[in-house]
């Protein structure tokens, strides 16, 4: 039994005294003790390295006492399972020096064995168990199809994701043939992460606000519905549309256990939106944590205020940023572990 399971209960929904808190992001560049690791081994390595992966992981619980853990590891590992090459660049980023872009390119990406490919990922989970010793739960994560295409097709990060938009709309059987490729090893990695351990996973569909509503639906929403159906039943799952409000009615009825919201949408908009009765998990903008800890410490009690206390998750809107001091994501943190409702 996990000794603090605040985060878990707010996923069932139940009524708590404070709302549980995570970060997105939370292992990694914000913090001194990544900083330090990240000067011996690069990015993959660290992804590919359980003993590494696991020990990230567990930074930012040693400093701040999150309620919840998520593994370090990223979206791209599912791309580079699948035969396709991913590199990080420094002051780049994501670097896919072959993107797909025809019919014959598609020809060489597989569903991979998962056990061969991403076997790292589950030890890493494995290790991080042990070391959690059930203190809190674990989440596991994977990109959305969408965004995970968006990447192997443009080869690189991008504002606005074109060339992604362009072979969808000119190209859209090759664009569904790869969807579901991607969608295939999505299922098949978050069942092995589910038997690895892990507590809940997440979806972070990055880039599907970059698709108008009606496009959402067809290259985006509808894969993601395909893992939310494989995982019903096996584990909590929360899925995160960046910019994605439309979506949000849509989502609500999905079967998710909960909805990430960024920093564009109100508490008293997502509310709306979802019929007030699915967990929410968001949505203070990660830039606003560069601002004083005083201020930061009165915005997330007005942000709780305006979500309530219950079937809420106290969040950022998207993942923290690299300069934000370790002191404002304490003061972040300790906002909501000493939150008291009002009345």
């Amino acid at each position: 039994m996990i000794k603090n399971d605040l985060f878990l209960k707010a996923l069932k929904g139940e009524t708590l005294d404070r709302p549980p808190v995570w970060m997105m992001r939370q292992a990694g560049r914000y913090l001194p003790e990544f900083m330090e690791i990240k000067e011996k081994y690069d990015f993959f390595t660290r992804c590919q390295t359980p003993e590494l992966a696991s020990e990230i992981t567990m930074q930012p619980i040693r400093r701040y006492g999150m309620d919840a853990a998520i593994l370090f590891s990223d979206i791209l590992v599912i791309p580079q399972a699948m035969n396709i090459h991913v590199e990080m660049k420094p002051g780049l980023g994501p670097w896919l020096p072959e993107p797909i872009r025809t019919q014959k390119d598609l020809e060489r990406v597989i569903v991979p064995d998962i056990h061969e490919t991403l076997g790292y990922v589950m030890e890493a989970i494995k290790m991080t168990k042990e070391k959690l010793n059930e203190e809190i739960p674990l989440i596991g994560f994977a990109g959305s199809p969408w965004t995970i295409l968006c990447y192997c097709v443009q080869g690189q990060g991008s504002k606005t994701f074109d060339k992604a938009k362009e072979f969808c709309f000119t190209q859209p059987t090759t664009a569904h043939e790869l969807l579901q490729k991607i969608t295939d090893t999505t299922v098949l990695y978050l069942k092995e992460k589910v038997k690895a351990g892990v507590n809940a996973v997440q979806l972070f569909d990055s880039w599907g606000g970059m698709l108008s509503p009606t496009d959402y639906q067809e290259f985006s929403w509808q894969y993601m519905q395909q893992i939310i159906d494989a995982l019903e039943g096996l584990i909590p799952v929360i899925a995160f549309g960046k910019g994605c409000w439309f979506a949000l009615d849509t989502m609500a009825k999905s079967g998710v256990s909960a909805l990430g919201i960024d920093w564009t949408c109100s508490a008293k908009n997502a509310r709306y939106l979802t019929g007030g009765k699915i967990t929410l998990q968001g949505n203070f903008d990660p830039v606003r944590l560069l601002s004083p800890p005083s201020v930061i410490k009165t915005m997330v009690k007005e942000m709780i205020d305006d979500f309530g206390k219950d079937r809420y998750i106290v969040n950022l809107g998207h993942g923290i940023v690299p300069n934000v001091p370790v002191e404002n994501a304490a003061a972040f943190i300790e906002a909501v572990k000493s939150y008291k409702a009002e009345g």
